[in-house]
Protein backbone atom coordinates (compact mmCIF):
# COMPACT_ATOMS: atom_id res chain seq x y z
CA UNK A 1 0.00 0.00 0.00
CA UNK A 2 1.24 3.33 -0.73
CA UNK A 3 0.09 4.46 2.32
CA UNK A 4 0.33 2.61 5.47
CA UNK A 5 -2.20 1.56 8.02
CA UNK A 6 -1.85 2.39 11.46
CA UNK A 7 -1.38 -0.51 14.41
CA UNK A 8 -4.82 -1.42 15.43
CA UNK A 9 -4.82 0.02 18.62
CA UNK A 10 -4.23 3.45 17.56
CA UNK A 11 -7.47 3.98 15.46
CA UNK A 12 -10.57 5.81 17.54
CA UNK A 13 -12.60 3.41 19.69
CA UNK A 14 -16.01 3.21 18.28
CA UNK A 15 -14.27 2.35 14.81
CA UNK A 16 -13.48 -1.23 16.63
CA UNK A 17 -16.50 -2.55 16.05
CA UNK A 18 -16.77 -2.17 12.34
CA UNK A 19 -13.16 -4.01 12.74
CA UNK A 20 -14.74 -6.80 14.35
CA UNK A 21 -17.33 -6.88 11.69
CA UNK A 22 -14.80 -7.40 9.29
CA UNK A 23 -13.26 -10.05 11.17
CA UNK A 24 -16.05 -12.35 11.41
CA UNK A 25 -17.77 -11.72 8.29
CA UNK A 26 -14.47 -12.02 6.09
CA UNK A 27 -11.37 -13.41 8.54
CA UNK A 28 -9.94 -10.18 8.50
CA UNK A 29 -9.71 -6.39 8.60
CA UNK A 30 -9.96 -5.30 5.67
CA UNK A 31 -7.30 -3.20 4.53
CA UNK A 32 -9.24 -0.67 2.87
CA UNK A 33 -11.05 -0.20 6.15
CA UNK A 34 -7.58 0.54 8.10
CA UNK A 35 -7.20 3.27 5.22
CA UNK A 36 -10.33 5.04 5.24
CA UNK A 37 -10.04 4.72 9.23
CA UNK A 38 -7.37 7.11 9.00
CA UNK A 39 -9.73 9.41 8.90
CA UNK A 40 -12.46 8.45 11.00
CA UNK A 41 -15.03 10.95 10.64
CA UNK A 42 -15.25 10.22 6.45
CA UNK A 43 -15.10 5.93 7.43
CA UNK A 44 -18.28 6.38 9.26
CA UNK A 45 -19.87 8.18 6.22
CA UNK A 46 -18.22 5.69 3.86
CA UNK A 47 -19.27 2.60 6.11
CA UNK A 48 -22.76 3.96 6.63
CA UNK A 49 -23.17 4.93 2.73
CA UNK A 50 -22.17 1.45 2.07
CA UNK A 51 -24.85 0.23 4.62
CA UNK A 52 -27.42 1.83 2.54
CA UNK A 53 -26.60 0.44 -0.48
CA UNK A 54 -26.10 -2.96 0.10
CA UNK A 55 -29.24 -3.71 1.89
CA UNK A 56 -31.52 -6.52 2.32
CA UNK A 57 -34.26 -4.36 1.11
CA UNK A 58 -32.35 -3.04 -2.16
CA UNK A 59 -34.64 -3.42 -5.03
CA UNK A 60 -31.54 -4.46 -6.66
CA UNK A 61 -31.21 -8.29 -6.42
CA UNK A 62 -27.60 -9.14 -4.29
CA UNK A 63 -25.77 -11.26 -6.99
CA UNK A 64 -26.91 -8.24 -9.74
CA UNK A 65 -24.86 -5.90 -7.19
CA UNK A 66 -21.97 -8.14 -6.78
CA UNK A 67 -21.42 -8.47 -10.52
CA UNK A 68 -21.82 -4.87 -10.82
CA UNK A 69 -18.78 -3.98 -8.07
CA UNK A 70 -17.25 -6.66 -9.31
CA UNK A 71 -17.05 -4.91 -13.18
CA UNK A 72 -16.76 -1.61 -12.08
CA UNK A 73 -13.83 -2.86 -10.12
CA UNK A 74 -12.21 -4.33 -13.21
CA UNK A 75 -12.74 -1.95 -15.31
CA UNK A 76 -10.61 0.76 -12.25
CA UNK A 77 -7.69 -1.59 -12.33
CA UNK A 78 -8.46 -2.52 -8.14
CA UNK A 79 -7.01 -5.73 -6.98
CA UNK A 80 -8.60 -5.73 -3.87
CA UNK A 81 -12.00 -5.04 -4.89
CA UNK A 82 -11.54 -7.69 -7.77
CA UNK A 83 -10.59 -9.67 -4.96
CA UNK A 84 -13.61 -8.93 -2.28
CA UNK A 85 -16.26 -8.37 -4.38
CA UNK A 86 -15.66 -11.53 -6.29
CA UNK A 87 -15.67 -13.32 -3.32
CA UNK A 88 -19.16 -11.92 -2.07
CA UNK A 89 -20.42 -12.91 -5.78
CA UNK A 90 -19.63 -16.47 -5.20
CA UNK A 91 -21.28 -16.08 -1.94
CA UNK A 92 -24.10 -14.97 -3.58
CA UNK A 93 -25.11 -17.64 -5.48
CA UNK A 94 -22.84 -16.88 -8.88
CA UNK A 95 -20.53 -20.09 -10.66
CA UNK A 96 -16.97 -19.47 -10.94
CA UNK A 97 -17.18 -19.71 -14.40
CA UNK A 98 -19.55 -16.84 -14.11
CA UNK A 99 -17.66 -14.63 -12.34
CA UNK A 100 -14.53 -15.22 -14.02
CA UNK A 101 -16.26 -14.78 -17.91
CA UNK A 102 -17.09 -10.92 -16.04
CA UNK A 103 -14.77 -9.24 -18.17
CA UNK A 104 -16.05 -10.54 -21.08
CA UNK A 105 -19.47 -10.78 -20.47
CA UNK A 106 -20.61 -9.40 -24.06
CA UNK A 107 -19.36 -12.51 -25.69
CA UNK A 108 -20.43 -14.72 -22.65
CA UNK A 109 -24.00 -16.42 -22.64
CA UNK A 110 -23.99 -16.71 -18.87
CA UNK A 111 -25.47 -13.32 -18.44
CA UNK A 112 -29.36 -12.81 -18.55
CA UNK A 113 -31.01 -9.55 -20.42
CA UNK A 114 -31.26 -7.71 -17.11
CA UNK A 115 -27.67 -8.20 -16.14
CA UNK A 116 -26.29 -7.22 -19.76
CA UNK A 117 -28.12 -4.01 -19.32
CA UNK A 118 -27.00 -2.93 -15.82
CA UNK A 119 -23.42 -4.06 -17.43
CA UNK A 120 -23.62 -1.92 -20.27
CA UNK A 121 -25.06 1.14 -17.72
CA UNK A 122 -22.52 0.34 -15.20
CA UNK A 123 -19.67 0.62 -18.09
CA UNK A 124 -21.01 3.60 -19.45
CA UNK A 125 -20.69 5.53 -15.82
CA UNK A 126 -17.57 4.41 -15.31
CA UNK A 127 -16.02 5.06 -18.95
CA UNK A 128 -16.19 9.19 -18.81
CA UNK A 129 -15.59 9.23 -22.53
CA UNK A 130 -18.87 7.33 -23.53
CA UNK A 131 -21.00 8.24 -20.78
CA UNK A 132 -24.57 7.17 -20.76
CA UNK A 133 -27.10 8.44 -23.25
CA UNK A 134 -31.29 8.32 -24.06
CA UNK A 135 -31.20 5.10 -25.77
CA UNK A 136 -29.14 2.84 -22.56
CA UNK A 137 -31.60 4.73 -20.73
CA UNK A 138 -34.48 3.61 -22.38
CA UNK A 139 -32.68 -0.13 -22.54
CA UNK A 140 -32.64 0.38 -18.60
CA UNK A 141 -35.87 1.24 -18.01
CA UNK A 142 -36.77 -2.18 -19.99
CA UNK A 143 -35.44 -3.92 -17.51
CA UNK A 144 -35.63 -1.73 -14.03
CA UNK A 145 -38.41 0.37 -12.38
CA UNK A 146 -37.33 4.24 -11.78
CA UNK A 147 -36.47 3.42 -7.92
CA UNK A 148 -34.01 0.87 -9.25
CA UNK A 149 -32.54 2.66 -11.21
CA UNK A 150 -31.65 5.32 -8.99
CA UNK A 151 -30.55 2.35 -6.48
CA UNK A 152 -28.42 1.02 -9.41
CA UNK A 153 -26.41 4.46 -10.25
CA UNK A 154 -26.11 5.19 -6.29
CA UNK A 155 -24.39 1.46 -6.26
CA UNK A 156 -22.14 2.20 -9.62
CA UNK A 157 -21.37 5.69 -7.91
CA UNK A 158 -20.06 4.25 -4.54
CA UNK A 159 -18.08 1.21 -6.35
CA UNK A 160 -16.85 3.72 -8.78
CA UNK A 161 -15.69 6.04 -5.62
CA UNK A 162 -14.08 2.54 -3.71
CA UNK A 163 -12.06 1.35 -6.74
CA UNK A 164 -10.71 4.56 -7.29
CA UNK A 165 -9.59 5.17 -3.69
CA UNK A 166 -8.10 1.72 -3.37
CA UNK A 167 -6.43 1.89 -6.99
CA UNK A 168 -5.10 5.21 -6.22
CA UNK A 169 -3.33 4.00 -3.18
CA UNK A 170 -2.53 0.39 -4.03
CA UNK A 171 -4.63 -1.70 -1.53
CA UNK A 172 -3.29 -5.58 -2.27
CA UNK A 173 -6.10 -8.20 -2.85
CA UNK A 174 -6.12 -9.88 0.59
CA UNK A 175 -6.65 -13.21 -1.36
CA UNK A 176 -10.88 -13.68 -0.27
CA UNK A 177 -11.89 -15.35 -3.57
CA UNK A 178 -10.93 -19.08 -4.26
CA UNK A 179 -9.38 -17.87 -7.95
CA UNK A 180 -6.43 -15.40 -9.06
CA UNK A 181 -7.59 -11.57 -9.21
CA UNK A 182 -5.58 -11.81 -12.35
CA UNK A 183 -7.71 -13.81 -13.89
CA UNK A 184 -10.42 -11.62 -13.21
CA UNK A 185 -8.90 -8.37 -14.60
CA UNK A 186 -7.55 -9.89 -17.35
CA UNK A 187 -9.53 -8.06 -20.41
CA UNK A 188 -9.25 -4.60 -20.58
CA UNK A 189 -12.48 -2.44 -20.98
CA UNK A 190 -13.46 -1.29 -24.09
CA UNK A 191 -17.18 -0.14 -24.52
CA UNK A 192 -18.86 -1.71 -27.63
CA UNK A 193 -22.31 -0.36 -28.59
Amino acid sequence: MRIPAKPLNEYPWYLRPFFWNQRRKYGAVLDSALLWARAPRLFLGVATLYGMIDRRSSPIEPALRSLITVRVSQINHCPFCVDLNSATLMRRGASQEKAQALADWRESGLFSDRERIALDYAEAMTASQSGVDDTLMAQLRQHFDEDAIIELTGLIAFQNMSSKFNAALGVPAQRFCAFPADVSTGAEYERKG
